[in-house]
């Protein structure tokens, strides 16, 4: 793939999904990340290739390579968007900004944000 950010991203997209659905196809990835079908189906092959997806009958599930990523990305996510939304931005940025930074925070400034949040911010709630 091009990127880790871009598996990052199509790891939590099933993810996600998969919290909603229990079975996930590649339309269902096209509908959710509003890509068209060849592209997801270009990623989709590279992910199986590289050990993130298995592809059975269409459908599409993590592998635990996969799913370690994809769980990984989703905290970082949510806990930045939960702190961001908590220093008073709205939903909508917040998820949207948590997007960008997930990606390029190092691990270490990230457990930094994350304790600092989980000792100061959100016992202020």
């Amino acid at each position: 793939m091009n990127t880790f950010e871009t598996v990052q991203n199509y790891l939590e997209a099933i993810h996600i999904l998969s919290l909603e659905k229990s079975r996930i196809r590649a339309i269902d990835i096209c509908d959710y990340l509003g890509f068209k079908r060849s592209t997801v189906s270009v990623a989709l092959r590279k992910l199986q290739d590289e050990g993130y997806v298995n592809i059975t009958d269409n459908i599409i599930t993590l592998t635990d390579k996969g799913l370690l990523e994809a769980q990984k990305t989703y905290d970082r996510h949510e806990t930045l968007a939960h702190i961001f939304m908590a220093l008073g931005i709205d939903e909508d940025t917040a998820y949207h900004d948590a997007c960008l930074c997930e990606h390029d925070l190092s691990e270490k400034t990230y457990v930094a944000i994350k304790e600092y949040y989980q000792d100061h911010l959100k016992s202020e709630r």
